[in-house]
């Protein structure tokens, strides 16, 4: 049985990768994950707002995003606060590349252009095999059109894609008016490959004491259905990599998502709370089903419910949503 799968240019033994998270912190965690099955990790993000902080430079954007209210510095963490420094940060990436056998992934968080392309540089230098550009933001500006901040993340791509020699992959959230478009223009201005999707993380309001509260809810299963669509809508067309993430937690969730055409299949939450043994419970159960189902490989059932086959996928999903709400009875 082949579990290979070719994600951003790398040939990983398997799909299943440890996305962005704490684990990397961990350097044992990292061996143990990689023993486990991992078949690449993905460092946690070095923020933009973390760089500006270590500058002293937070000022400016703190004013570009907040209605010029100094109230707004306290919304973000204290530099102490980061789990990395940008040093420490390229540092562990060099320490974990020696102590695993399979690629380590960089990840940048930001919104400006500013030094990223110096930080992606870096990255590549320490060793990173590709890096993670997370473009997480809320165009929550009534006066910046929506053409206006996807250009903006077009230039990033350019640039930062330009500046090395590594791939790039773009992780995204749902939130584009035509995310088809998008990622194919995305790809287009460097990008090697997507990821989908970002999470964003909803604060809640705190009753007692009047403010507004972080809020962190690991993922679960639920969440995947949004993840399959995109998949299967992108895969037939897109000529990048694809990288499901959010909403992965059994077996299934991983065959589901290599059924949409996936390329490797990012898993957080369910080693959050499983522990990193969790990750040889989703390669035994990925094995028991393609051996029950009678594939050989994982390349031959990747994208196979997909819409390559679906003339008008308008036209299904339209099919598909009027359906589901005829399905209820009272």
């Amino acid at each position: 049985m082949n579990l290979t799968t070719n994600y951003l240019g790398l040939t990983l033994k398997n799909p299943l990768v440890v996305g962005a998270s704490p684990f990397c912190d961990n350097l044992t965690a990292c061996r143990e994950l990689e023993a486990a099955g991992a078949a690449a990790i993905v460092m946690h993000s070095l923020f933009e707002e973390q760089v500006e902080a270590e500058a002293r430079a937070l000022v400016t954007h703190l004013e570009a995003g907040s209605e010029s209210s100094g109230e707004a510095r306290s919304y973000f963490p204290e530099y102490a606060d980061y789990q990395l420094g940008t040093e420490q940060y390229v540092t562990r990436l060099r320490q974990l590349t020696r102590v695993v056998d399979i690629p380590v992934i960089g990840s940048l968080n930001g919104v400006h252009l500013d030094s990223w392309v110096n930080f992606a540089q870096q990255l590549e230098d320490a060793g990173a095999a590709a890096i993670e550009l997370n473009l997480y933001q809320l165009a929550a500006d009534p006066a910046r059109p929506g053409d206006e901040v996807e250009a903006n993340m077009l230039r990033i791509v350019h640039t930062v894609t330009a500046a090395v020699q590594i791939p790039v992959a773009v992780k995204l959230s749902p939130f584009h008016t035509a995310l088809a478009h998008f990622g194919s223009a995305l790809r287009e201005h460097g990008a090697s490959g997507l990821v989908l999707f970002n999470r964003f993380y909803q604060p809640n309001f705190d009753l007692d004491e009047m403010e507004v509260s972080p809020t962190l809810r690991l993922s679960d299963s639920g969440e995947l259905l949004l993840r399959l669509r995109w998949l299967a809508l992108l895969s037939p067309t897109f000529s990048g990599a694809l990288a499901c993430s959010g909403g992965v937690a059994t077996a299934s969730d991983v065959v589901k998502s290599l059924l949409a055409g996936a390329h490797s299949v990012q898993v957080v939450s369910a080693l959050l709370r499983h522990g990193p043994a969790h990750m040889t419970v989703l390669l035994d159960g990925l094995k028991a089903w393609m051996e029950e189902k009678g594939y050989d490989s994982v390349e031959s059932l990747r994208g196979a419910l997909n819409l390559r086959r679906c003339p008008d996928p308008v036209a299904h999903e339209r099919a598909n949503y009027i359906r589901i709400l005829q399905s209820w009875r009272v």
